[in-house]
């Protein structure tokens, strides 16, 4: 093992990093600052077996490990960052869930174009009375002879300005029982999405509203009771979070390092002042801290199908916090050039921040955390 890393697994970080360095480095800051998805940086990564890495090969994909999607990840943002969301969005989150429950016509129909790069599939999960409690969901799903109709709204979708498929968590019937999932086409009839939103990092959503929207019951991925299977796929999009927010804060260090090493102040260089050595060592502890933990979770992930939900938790909540932590500390060691555009280390800020939010969010991972301490659920609700 090197790094944690097996040899087999070193060399596809070398081979990531190469490819990255040759086709990614130029243009990398403008992708950060734009809107748009980077369609012709997808073609390229599925060229090269980027997408679709934690997926079947009999279903398309690559059928490689997690470890191998998250290694992936973390190369690439060593060198663009936006690049490393075309990763994830080709291989956690709702296209792993379809890829995992989907019949084999439903994969057939939407697979290949999801796999290479020329259509995006968006989660529609989270609704304006229904974030961190999302069996609170009011959807609905009402069964009309052969036909689904759906009445209800989603907000905060990744991707969903560029999507052309949506995985929508929807309620058959009543309770936590009740819930699961179907799939939506753009332009499906009663299916209206919205003006997009920014966030602060200038990434955008759009809400989505169904109104009597018409699908065929060929349409439905988990129907009732298929709840907890698609939240125990989350775990998955949880580790690809975790992955991305761990990797832009080493992105940050690695740009800040650079810099105080070769600018001077004072008649020295930045690296010579105690303050700033102390603040890196403790950048660097929190990082290699929080990879090993994303490694453990991934590899639980690769031997066991799934990755447990305590080590999931954990995971995210170190790379989340090490992430955004290092990454603030960066653009702080750096002052007004860490500040500027004209660096990625205040986008990296911006993207780790959201992080701690998306995914489940910091304070209902500690939750999670402390029930698998205390052996016992501490419900949410009120008596």
């Amino acid at each position: 093992m090197t790094n944690g890393l097996t040899p087999e697994q070193a060399e596809l970080a070398q081979a990531v990093r190469r490819f990255a360095e040759g086709e990614l480095t130029n243009g990398a800051l403008q992708r950060a600052h734009t809107r748009d998805y980077p369609w012709d940086v997808a073609a390229r990564l599925s060229d090269m077996g980027m997408l679709g890495i934690t997926i079947r090969e009999e279903d398309g994909g690559v059928g490689g490990s997690l470890m191998d999607a998250v290694i992936t990840i973390q190369e690439l943002a060593m060198v663009c960052p936006k690049s490393a969301d075309v990763v994830q969005a080709g291989n956690f989150g709702p296209i792993r869930t379809f890829a995992e429950f989907a019949t084999p016509a439903q994969k057939a129909r939407w697979l290949p174009d999801l796999l290479t790069g020329k259509k995006l599939i968006s989660l529609g999960m989270s609704e304006p009375d229904a974030g961190s409690a999302v069996t609170e969901l009011k959807t609905t799903a009402r069964k009309d002879g052969d036909d689904y109709l759906l009445n209800g709204a989603k907000v905060f979708s990744t991707h969903s300005p560029h999507a052309d498929l949506f995985l929508i968590y929807v309620r058959f019937g009543p309770g936590t029982g009740g819930i699961g999932s179907v799939l939506v086409e753009r332009g499906t009839p009663g299916f209206t999405i919205g003006q997009p939103a920014p966030f602060m990092s200038g990434e955008e959503w759009c809400p989505l509203y169904f109104s009597d929207c018409r699908i065929p019951a060929d349409n439905v991925l988990l129907g009732e009771g298929g709840f907890k299977k698609q939240i125990a796929g989350f775990n998955v999009e949880r580790i690809g979070n975790a992955a991305r927010a761990l990797a832009l804060g080493r992105h940050a260090y690695e740009v800040a390092r650079r810099h105080v090493t070769m600018r001077s102040q004072f008649g020295r260089p930045l690296c010579e002042f105690q303050g700033l050595q102390w603040q890196f060592a403790e950048m660097i502890v929190k990082l290699e801290a929080a990879q090993m933990l994303l490694y453990r979770a991934a590899r639980d992930g690769d031997e066991n199908g799934l990755p447990c939900a305590f080590n999931t938790a954990v995971a995210k909540l170190a790379c989340n916090e090490a992430g955004f932590e290092v990454a603030n500390a960066a653009m702080q060691a750096m002052g007004a050039y860490g500040y500027s555009t004209e660096s990625l280390v205040e986008y990296c800020v911006k993207r780790t921040r959201g992080w701690q939010i998306a995914g489940g969010s910091t304070e209902m991972l500690k939750n999670r955390i402390a029930e698998h301490v205390f052996e016992r659920r501490f419900s949410q609700r009120p008596a």
